[in-house]
């Protein structure tokens, strides 16, 4: 009788998966070969085939178990996300905000195969302008496989639609959007305007959306077409035609939806393994009640810093993974060095959450370096003053001196003066309103410094180290692990480019060492542990 896996009953023993294993080794070593597995006096093995898989009456006669097709890193997702978006690998270089994410780095995600963000939240309308430009400068204006930020400002659906305008302006045809709590008229407008019929009567996108999501309620909108109120409110301004409109009730707002677990920033610190499969299936309802022709797509993010956290990913049913933390230790992230070298530092546990900048008053939160600099602490400090007072000028005098030494490190008055020009042109609103409500004004001190450390990290003011805010997950403690001993471990030597091919290859090769473990086969403890190298 021929030897099958249904009928092969193998001889358990922990010293087997201990020893090295050459035939192990060949298989990991070359994972765009097909593989064999046959039986043998101790178990079965692994023979490395042709390219196109031949069998060998040799092969045949040791009793096949099992023949595992060849991997390639551009086949671990849906094939159809480098079809759409026009990239090799099922990978997303994530757009950190404030400029975190350079039009540079964009630029070397592309010329590596991935799909790429500028980090363009939190910049001025110009700097998005410049960094656009200069994007379409390296890669050409009609290239693919990059985009831009829209982030949801809850000051001002405003500021949301001038961004929308310019990126439709510039012919940004691709938009992450991320910390949406609700659809906006801008996150709609972008959706519709442009659609069209190709010849074959299939709906065509001019803008194409990535939803970051760690929600099913704001999952549930982006999986949806877009609200027949506003896309009526958007014919009635002029903005999109009747046509658009009625095209955009047959699609989902997105058709890239990244389940956005444990991460840096703006985070619910969803674990993923409970996130991703919930909004798949969150997805496979909402299509099945709309009929959609074509199935959005659920990506990964979120605590992927290793390849077998990859690999775990897209084995889960990712159709593609985004990597945010980690980049931001690549050359090309726009920290400072001494940010950066901060984070090649950081442990898995070496994170916390602070208060957000753009969120304070609600009291959201984002997830931070705490390694290196005690921005954490500080923004809870802030937080908490918030909480007991209604103005700054209700707290005991020695109090508030205190709050400005070890916190603010400035007096109040001079942050107000700074914070009131600023906002003097970009928002005068908001002005006003703080002449009017004290705790406004309190809250906008406050907001500077939880703006402000950002920017401190990104210029390298070493003076201000203690107030550094770098947004990090648990990746990257799992990423300078993985990488401890290799090229990869010097910060200098870090680039999105081998921080991607790495990530991807290794991922290709635990999902073989998986593979070849379900065939019968007693892996040795090296085979999960894919070594940084030089590639590409």
């Amino acid at each position: 009788m021929q030897a099958t896996l249904a009928n092969y009953h193998p001889t358990y023993g922990a010293s087997v998966a201990l020893v090295d294993r050459p035939d192990v080794g060949e298989a990991l070593a070359a994972i765009r070969r097909p593989v064999a597995v046959v039986n043998s006096a101790l178990g079965p093995r692994a023979v490395l085939l042709d390219g196109v898989g031949q069998l060998t009456s040799e092969i045949l006669s040791q009793g096949l178990l099992a023949v595992l097709p060849a991997i390639y890193p551009e086949w671990l997702g849906e094939r159809s996300f480098a079809a759409t978006h026009g990239v090799r690998f099922p990978y997303v270089v994530g757009e950190m905000a404030r400029g975190i994410a350079t039009p540079q780095m964009t630029v070397e995600g592309v010329r590596a195969g991935v799909m790429a963000f500028y980090g363009s939240a939190g910049l001025d309308l110009a700097t998005v302008e410049a960094g656009v430009l200069e994007i379409q400068a390296a890669l050409g204006r009609d290239s693919g496989g990059w985009g831009a930020n829209l982030i949801h400002n809850v000051q001002s659906d405003g500021v949301e639609l001038a961004t929308v305008d310019l990126f439709h302006r510039l012919g940004v045809r691709y938009v992450s959007a991320s910390a949406f709590m609700r659809l906006t008229p801008a996150i709609v407008l972008y959706a519709a305007k442009g659609l069209r019929r190709d010849a074959h009567g299939h709906v065509v996108r001019a803008g194409h959306i990535f939803a970051k999501v760690s929600r099913d309620e704001v999952a549930r909108q982006f999986l949806s077409p877009a609200p027949e109120a506003m896309l009526s409110a958007l014919v009635a301004e002029g903005r999109i035609t009747a046509e658009e409109s009625a095209l955009a009730s047959q699609i989902p707002i997105a058709e890239d939806i990244t389940a956005e677990a444990d991460s840096g920033g703006h985070t619910d610190n969803r674990a993923l393994t409970v996130l991703l499969p919930r909004l798949i299936s969150l997805r496979d309802e909402i299509a099945a009640t709309y009929g959609y022709p074509v199935l959005p797509r659920v990506g990964a993010a979120g605590g992927l810093g290793t390849p077998a956290a990859v690999a775990a990913a897209f084995a889960a049913g990712a159709a593609y993974v985004l990597t945010g933390s980690v980049n931001q230790s690549a050359v090309e992230s726009g920290l400072s060095p001494d940010a950066r070298s901060l984070l090649g530092l950081a442990e898995s546990t070496d994170v916390a959450m602070a208060p957000a900048a753009d969120m304070f008053e609600m009291g959201v939160t984002v997830q931070v370096l705490k390694r290196g600099t005690m921005f954490a602490q500080r923004g809870h400090r802030l937080a908490d003053f918030y909480r007991r007072y209604s103005a700054l000028e209700e707290a005991p005098a020695d109090e508030l001196a205190n709050l400005e030494k070890t916190v603010l490190g400035r007096s109040v008055a001079d942050i107000w003066a700074d914070t009131e020009a600023f906002f003097a042109k970009s928002d005068p609103r908001q002005v006003e309103r703080a002449a009017a409500d004290p705790r406004h004004r309190m809250a906008l001190v406050f907001r500077w410094y939880l703006f402000t450390g950002s920017q401190w990290a990104r210029d390298g003011n070493t003076e201000r180290r203690a107030d550094y805010q770098i947004w990090c997950g648990p990746a990257m403690g799992a990423f300078n692990q993985w990488v401890r001993g290799s090229f990869l471990e010097p910060v200098e030597a870090r680039t999105v480019r081998q921080i991607a091919l790495n990530l991807l290859e290794g991922a290709a090769t635990v999902t073989r060492a998986g593979q070849l473990r379900a065939s019968g086969v007693a892996m040795p403890p090296s085979a999960f542990d894919f070594r940084p190298r030089p590639l590409g």
